[in-house]
């Protein structure tokens, strides 16, 4: 595949200038050559809040609490109905693997999770992490209710109940569902992908940090690229409205881990085969 990419450009810095950041050549744009049989779509984290009439979304909704936290839920909407239809289907008909990252929560209702358990085998026993005391315990929940609202913590608990890939975002039956890198690294292992290709939610959390996100695997020896316009990142009170933090964790992307597309380039590109 022969393709735009778009890169961060970290130099050169003004040394003699008040904010030498301010001369970087910053985001830049090229062609490049990438083999399709070695890279992979990865959606990682595509839910269905909003996009399932159990998870209604809007202030009248029974999980009205989550949308009060969960502030990227509408874009995270948006990008599901208009952005992934057109590029599932583009990579589908081309051959481009797509491969699904879940969480354990819903990941076993689909037949390309057995797959990936078959090929991946029992992940390796983790270290054993910090005590478990019944004072950490508590500390941990009033941290969580601290940060998303007393008052919303049910609504949120309540509604992991009903999580799921939207309808737009179901796996094939013959495309792999992995829930960690362990899984992950099975799959591209076996197929001889190492470009990885994320789409999904968010590019600053879960993308980035959560089992089988770019942080993982990265680790692991892969190129970790982005769809510019199919991800969305979490937003806080000062960086919503300029979506700030997506930028931030893009640039991130264009610099550290891989390169960053857009869907209408690889759409584009994917169709003329």
């Amino acid at each position: 595949m022969r393709l735009t990419a778009r890169y961060y450009r970290q130099h050169d810095a003004d040394l003699h200038a008040e904010v030498p950041a301010e001369a970087f050549h910053g985001w830049t744009a090229r062609e490049v050559d990438l083999p399709k049989e070695e890279s992979a779509l990865v959606c990682m984290h595509f839910w269905n809040p909003g996009l399932d009439a159990r998870l209604p979304f809007g202030p009248d909704s029974p999980y009205a609490g989550w949308y009060r936290v969960v502030e990227y839920l509408p874009r995270a909407m948006r990008i599901t109905q208009e952005v992934m239809p057109q590029l599932l289907a583009a990579a589908r008909a081309a051959g481009l693997p797509v491969i699904h990252v879940a969480t354990h929560r819903y990941a076993d209702r689909y037949p390309g999770y057995a797959v990936t358990q078959g090929l991946a085998g029992e992940p390796p026993p983790p270290p054993e992490g910090a005590v478990a005391t019944a004072a950490r315990e508590a500390w941990e929940a009033a941290r969580y209710g601290l940060i998303h609202g007393e008052h919303n913590v049910a609504d949120i608990d309540a509604g992991w109940q009903h999580i799921d890939f939207p309808p737009q975002m179901k796996p094939r039956d013959d495309e792999p569902v992995a829930v960690d890198a362990h899984q992950l690294n099975a799959v591209c292992r076996e197929r001889g992908v190492w470009h990885l290709i994320y789409c999904g939610f968010a590019i600053n959390w879960c993308l980035l940090l959560s089992p089988g996100g770019m942080v993982d695997m990265h680790r692991l020896g892969y190129t970790c690229s982005a769809i510019r316009d199919a991800v969305t990142a979490v937003e806080q009170k000062e960086s919503a409205r300029a979506e700030l933090n997506r930028e931030a964790a893009l640039r991130r992307v264009g610099m550290l881990f891989g390169l960053v597309f857009t869907s209408a380039d690889l759409i584009a590109v994917l169709r003329r085969g």
